[in-house]
């Protein structure tokens, strides 16, 4: 079989509610969740199952990695045990009760701990590709599964297109549809790990939560949209603040653009995103950023629309927990060929 390549697409929480906590210190979301055009690249293609040398079988040689792209190197200091591509590649295979032999190429163009779900959207390309390579259908609810075990944003990457994200990742449901629709991405280039911002608001969220803000009704268009998130929030950003000030200076950069309908973080940050009417006031709102800060990471896209035959969202998902949160691999690496930026 071919390569087969997956996109890995920015995922924007068009609003985020955190609107409850459970026992086990997972905490409750409501989210509107969208995706842009910008995106990673994983490619997979069968890897040796195993090998004979002088006469003994040796184990497999396990999925190997291989990154590309600007923020590759970003990922060479992570122990590849904790890589969520390799982690992947060793679930699924678990799950399904084979080995896990793939070669893996990353091409990583969106930066890393930035709140558009980089390692979980390459995550989920994983599962697809190779769902795809090991002739699983993508909708499996098996896939699903694995995600879930990965994180929280994994199964709303594996679904790919705009749904309502509740749970703690576990429960997806539809949305309306949205309208054409911009949207400039702003990354301050400073890494906010997710567990910091939750800790920075950990008091505030043991008794205060927002409520669900779901609507039903599909916007007429980037305006009508940008009204109704409005009257929403992401209950993140100050938290995020704490942590990484700099995003302020994000937010106020895209506020100053012409056309901007709307700024907001998304997830926890520290990437923003502005959006906009048209393509051609988003590519200039991007050009006028990258220009003033070109420290900064700073791209035009357009909110993917959810295709007209796509397939029903999954129900009936277990949520993390300690039990079914999927684990490193075992050792390190199995076979440390292959791992580096290339």
């Amino acid at each position: 079989m071919s390569a087969i390549a997956e996109a890995a697409p920015a995922k924007l929480n068009l609003y985020l509610h955190v609107v409850g906590r459970r026992d086990d210190g997972y905490h409750e979301l409501d989210s509107l969740v969208a995706f842009a055009d910008v995106a990673d690249r994983v490619t997979v293609q069968p890897g040796v199952a195993r090998i004979a040398l002088r006469g003994v079988d040796l184990p497999p040689v396990g999925p190997r990695l291989a990154i590309s792209g600007p923020f590759g190197p970003a990922l060479m200091g992570e122990n590849p045990a904790h890589n969520l591509v390799i982690r992947a590649a060793h679930a699924l295979a678990a799950r399904l009760g084979r080995e896990a032999d793939a070669m893996i190429a990353l091409e990583k163009v969106l930066p890393v701990a930035s709140g558009i779900g980089g390692g979980s959207a390459d995550a989920a390309a994983t599962l697809r590709a190779l769902a795809r390579l090991w002739d699983v259908p993508v909708t499996d609810q098996r896939v699903y599964e694995v995600a879930a075990s990965l994180g929280a944003d994994v199964p709303v990457c594996v679904a790919g297109r705009s749904c309502y994200f509740g749970g703690v990742g576990e429960v997806l449901e539809e949305a309306p549809a949205l309208p054409e629709t911009h949207a400039v991405l702003v990354n301050p280039g400073v890494p906010v790990p997710t567990p910091a911002v939750f800790k920075a608001r950990k008091g505030a969220f043991k008794s205060v939560f927002s409520a669900p803000a779901r609507f039903t009704e599909a916007p007429a268009d980037a305006a009508a949209l940008a009204a109704l998130l409005k009257e929403r929030r992401n209950d993140l950003t100050e938290p995020a603040l704490t942590v990484a000030p700099v995003i302020a200076d994000a937010l106020a950069a895209l506020e100053g653009t012409d056309g901007c309908l709307l700024a907001r973080l998304s997830g926890s940050g520290a990437t923003c995103f502005g959006l906009y009417a048209d393509a051609e006031a988003a590519a200039a709102a991007a050009r006028s950023i990258q220009a003033a800060q070109p420290r900064w990471w700073a791209k035009a896209a357009r909110l993917l629309p959810t295709p007209t035959d796509a397939p029903p969202l999954p129900k009936g998902l277990v949520a993390p927990s300690a039990v079914t949160t999927a684990p490193a691999p075992p050792v390190p690496f199995p076979d440390t060929g292959g791992w580096g930026v290339g």
